[in-house]
């Protein structure tokens, strides 16, 4: 293991762009295209542009459950957005997320279409726009949000935190690794305490909040981010555990991850959708190399 202990801040940061680790390619400290590419649009009413990453899927499994529910409103095309390659950088992706994240989603369904990104503001944009999965108004609504927020705010030091310095770092540092898995174990403690008597995060309906949630945290219990479950522990997380099962066994949570995921075994890819019999007849031969 190698520590960096005697490290001194410089009176002004520069940015070498070899010292991200897996990442380095795409992480810069500047916005903008870095290139023209304009965006595909298929006939559907919803146009997303991403990733099968935690904050991808949650989107799909979104849209995917309200399709379930008979909502043909929420038909989309699922454009795959590679990260790796820069796409997020290209003209029309930055028009749609000025951030250049995925997911990203154009709904055309009205008469001037409507750009939507960061993942949770999906979530709420469709469950307003459908009236499902997210309480009209009081208490129970306020108590989605919450935990909608919760997400947001802490999945960043499960991913940019532990997952970065425990999986992709060029290095194994043991304090941000020790720093960060404390404190992702904290947040599964967290989301254990409230399962205890809850059927879901929210209470006893499924919700926006589950979506937002389970990408991160009951993927990372059932042992799919970062190669991490026995490190952490997970099992020691009964309520999380069976809530994460719970929800992995929906049909529409299995369809949506497999959208736009160009990794993992070949049977739970399907790299771009653009109509609900895609899930059917994907062959072999329309999944491109993954490298």
């Amino acid at each position: 293991m190698s520590e960096e202990s005697n490290y001194t801040p410089p009176k002004v940061w520069t940015w070498d762009s070899e010292s991200g680790g897996q990442f380095a390619k795409i992480n810069r400290p500047i916005s903008g295209a870095t290139h023209d590419k304009d965006l595909p649009t298929g006939k559907h009413p919803m146009q997303l542009y991403s990733l099968a990453t935690p904050n991808g899927v949650k989107v799909t499994i979104m849209l995917e459950e309200l399709l379930a529910l008979g909502h043909s409103g929420a038909e989309y095309n699922a454009w795959l957005i590679k990260i790796g390659d820069g796409d997020q950088f290209g003209s029309g992706f930055v028009e749609a997320n000025p951030n250049s994240k995925i997911p990203a989603l154009w709904d055309r369904s009205g008469e001037k279409p409507v750009r939507v990104f960061e993942s949770a503001s999906i979530l709420f944009h469709l469950a307003e726009k459908f009236g499902v999965f997210l309480p009209v108004s009081g208490p129970e609504r306020t108590e989605v949000m919450n935990w909608v927020f919760w997400q947001m705010g802490s999945a960043p030091y499960l991913g940019g935190g532990f997952g970065h310095f425990y999986a992709y770092a060029p290095e194994k540092w043991q304090y941000p690794i020790d720093r960060f898995a404390m404190e992702t174990k904290r947040q599964l403690d967290v989301l254990d305490r409230q399962l205890a008597d809850k059927t879901y995060v929210a209470g006893e309906e499924y919700t926006i909040a589950d979506m937002a949630i389970w990408p991160w945290y009951g993927q990372l219990v059932l042992g799919r981010l970062y190669d991490a479950a026995e490190f952490l522990d997970v099992e020691s997380y009964e309520n999380v555990m069976r809530w994460a099962k719970a929800i992995d066994a929906r049909p529409a949570v299995q369809r949506g991850r497999m959208v736009n995921r160009t990794f993992g075994a070949p049977h739970t890819q399907l790299h771009e959708r653009h109509d609900a019999g895609d899930f059917e007849t994907r062959t072999q031969d329309k999944l491109e190399p993954t490298g």
